[in-house]
């Protein structure tokens, strides 16, 4: 069993998964407008450009992504998009990107549980919490 994040757009789905595929890296495995889909018939032509499905697979993760047809966006709560990082140092530039036209809520620092760790809205309004860990010296 795999946890897979499906993150909710109101048009910036595109967006916000070209951002997220320059910062995380890996593989945009899907990137499908209403338009192009089987059920583009179904869909009012004004969406058809928005993205019906986005997956970025990277180191582990798989993000999923859409932009709802409704215009009463879905405003995330009462979660966090948590990554966990090999490393420091690519932990806090990965917040740092994050953070960029975004809201940070902790600032990335060390704790007693991580030598690295942030809290951040992004600029396309989702949550994150950037957690690093150094690799184990039998690694």
């Amino acid at each position: 069993m795999r946890v897979s994040p499906h993150l909710c757009f109101n048009g910036q789905c595109r967006d916000a998964f070209m951002a997220y595929h320059r910062i995380l890296g890996g593989t945009l495995a899907t990137m499908l407008t209403y338009g192009e889909s089987p059920m583009a018939h179904q869909v009012d032509s004004r969406w058809h450009g928005r993205i019906v499905h986005a997956t970025l697979q990277s180191e582990g993760i798989e993000l999923n992504g859409t932009d709802l047809l409704s215009t009463d966006n879905i405003k995330p709560q009462g979660f966090f998009v948590t990554l966990t990082v090999e490393n420091s140092a690519r932990a806090q530039q990965i917040f740092l990107e994050l953070a960029e036209g975004g809201t940070i809520g902790l600032p990335f620092q060390a704790t007693f549980w991580s030598p690295g760790f942030g809290v951040v809205v992004d600029k396309f309004g989702m949550p994150w919490e950037v957690n690093s860990v150094e690799p184990s010296a039998s690694a």
